[in-house]
C-alpha cells in the first residue's frame, strides 16, 4: 500500500485505485458526480425565448438548474406536458418548441424553483 502526501489512501490490493477525496474505490466513487451537479446549475432559474441560429422557429430555454442529469429529463418532460409541445434536453439545459416563457415559469415556481425571465 501506498500512501499520498496528504496521508490518504491511494491504493489498495482489495479494490485497486482508490478516490483521494471520499476514500472509496474508483468503481464506488461519487466526488466528481455531486461537483457536476453543484457546478450544473447557480439555483436561479432562467427562461429565455430564442429564435437564433434555428431558422426563425421560436424555443423556450430554461437553464441554471441544479438537478443531475435524470431528474432534469424528467422535468423536462413535465415542463413539455405543461406546454403541449415537444422539445429536448441537452447540456444542462432544457429547451422546448415555441414560446412557452409564462406557462414555463408557473410551473416551475410551482415545483418550489426559483425561475425568472431572463432576455427581451
Amino acid at each position: 500500500m501506498k500512501s499520498s502526501s496528504k496521508g490518504g489512501l491511494v491504493y489498495s490490493t482489495d479494490g485497486g485505485r482508490m478516490c483521494p477525496e471520499c476514500r472509496k474505490v474508483l468503481a464506488e466513487c461519487v466526488c466528481k458526480a455531486v461537483a457536476n451537479a453543484q457546478l450544473a446549475g447557480d439555483g436561479v432559474v432562467r427562461v429565455t425565448h430564442v429564435t437564433k441560429g434555428r431558422g426563425g422557429k421560436s424555443v423556450t430555454i430554461v437553464k441554471g438548474l441544479a438537478l443531475d442529469p435524470l431528474a432534469l429529463a424528467l422535468l423536462g418532460k413535465q415542463l413539455r406536458t405543461v406546454c403541449g409541445s415537444g422539445g429536448t434536453v441537452k447540456d444542462g439545459v432544457i429547451e422546448i418548441q415555441g414560446d412557452h416563457c409564462e406557462r414555463v415559469i408557473e410551473a416551475l415556481r410551482k415545483d418550489g424553483h426559483s425561475a425568472k425571465r431572463a432576455g427581451g
